[in-house]
């Protein structure tokens, strides 16, 4: 239910009401990262030496300003030419790590802790294969207890960040007090193929490079981030896969290229636009919660039209999906950490009142949509 009254700043617990779930583990810190050079979406479009008229109005019409990518070297002619798959893994290694130890400091930052108190850390990442994982070079790399918790989740897409939380809070409930992570770093410019195709116009003019970071801990409801009233509580998730569509985003081996390559299907917005109620009233299903309950909603940036569709399925406001918007417009698609970087915008904006519920939303292959509902 909506509390449709002015609180005070620090509202007793009977004021607020009991949580309608038992809550799994709490938010505590967000921290996010970006790397290479901030370029807008002309700026691109000439540094790849695109001229198709159609191909640069997919750039130009996707609501992207700038991104951060690392793109090719360019060569004495100025041209750049398409890195082997061999290259994009290293690259992948560098980026994702160092990016994704900036986003776990600065998330442990924001949650007053440090590399010493983590006991649990998830990290997620699609783009790009490494043996050992990005959790082990992480505590190699920063010094954390070799005892620490890890693991990794690897190739599921833009909807993991929200499967990586469901299984951290469940860790996190299992060990009150103890600090567990959820780490997405995504570099996005490991995974460009730089072919001229409308296949890959899709997919270039859309993904940026970011990592993101939550923290998450049980038992302990006084702990909590800047900008909000303690950090908001995880109760419950609720996912759906739409098999029909199982296509419709895949990272595939392109024998052609030799390399991996991505595809959007551009039904892909209908998708999963004709999916988003089923999945968020079985999230709400058992609450006594309904949409218009919902007063934060932080939904996977993935593009312009996908953000249309579920805005007009749902019902939302323009107001709803700001900071969706706010960060398609300023990252791109980052993937995995996408709602991160609106959560963290929306904890920095300082409008969260006590008893207020919040919906996370995220979309990627398979075609799969996965949600979660949150409390403050």
């Amino acid at each position: 239910m909506t509390i449709a009254v002015d609180l005070p700043e620090a509202p007793s617990a009977a004021a607020v009401g009991p949580d309608p779930l038992p809550v799994i583990s709490r938010i505590v810190g967000v921290g996010t990262a970006v790397a290479g050079t901030p370029i807008s979406q002309r700026e691109l479009l000439d540094a790849m030496d695109v001229a198709d008229p159609r191909v640069r109005s997919v750039f130009l019409n996707s609501a992207i300003e700038r991104r951060h990518l690392t793109l090719p070297p360019a060569d004495e002619h100025g041209r750049r030419a398409p890195e082997p798959q061999g290259d994009l893994l290293r690259k992948h290694a560098s980026l994702a790590v160092r990016m994704g130890a900036e986003a776990l400091e600065a998330c442990l930052k924001d949650c007053g802790a440090s590399l010493a108190d983590v006991r649990y850390l998830c990290c997620v990442t699609s783009t790009g294969f490494l043996t050992p994982g990005i959790s082990a070079l992480l505590i190699r790399e920063l010094g954390l207890d070799r005892h620490c918790g890890r693991a990794d989740i690897v190739g599921m897409g833009c909807n993991a960040g929200l499967n990586a939380l469901n299984a951290v809070a469940g860790w996190s409930a299992a060990h009150p007090g103890e600090l567990a992570v959820v780490l997405c770093t995504e570099a996005c410019s490991a995974a460009y193929a730089l072919d001229g195709t409308m296949r890959t116009a899709v997919v270039n003019s859309l993904f940026g490079d970011g990592a993101a970071a939550l923290a998450l801990r049980s038992g302990d409801d006084e702990a909590g981030g800047p900008g909000t009233p303690g950090g908001p509580r995880v109760l419950k998730f609720a996912s759906l896969i739409v098999t029909d569509a199982f296509d419709a985003m895949r990272y595939d081996w392109d024998g052609d290229l030799g390399r991996f390559s991505f595809f959007l299907d551009p039904e892909i917005p209908y998708v999963v636009g004709a999916h988003a109620e089923t999945v968020v009233d079985r999230l709400l299903a058992g609450t006594g919660l309904r949409r218009a309950d919902i007063a934060h909603w932080l939904v996977h940036s993935g593009g312009k039209k996908v953000i249309d569709a579920v805005v007009i399925n749902l019902g939302l406001t323009r107001y709803d999906v700001r900071h969706t918007t706010g960060v398609l417009r300023d990252h791109g698609n980052v993937s995995s950490g996408s709602f991160l970087f609106s959560y963290e915008r929306l904890a920095a904006e300082g409008v969260v009142r006590p008893g207020e519920y919040g919906v996370l939303m995220t979309m990627g292959p398979g075609s799969t949509l996965e949600t979660a509902l949150v409390r403050w």
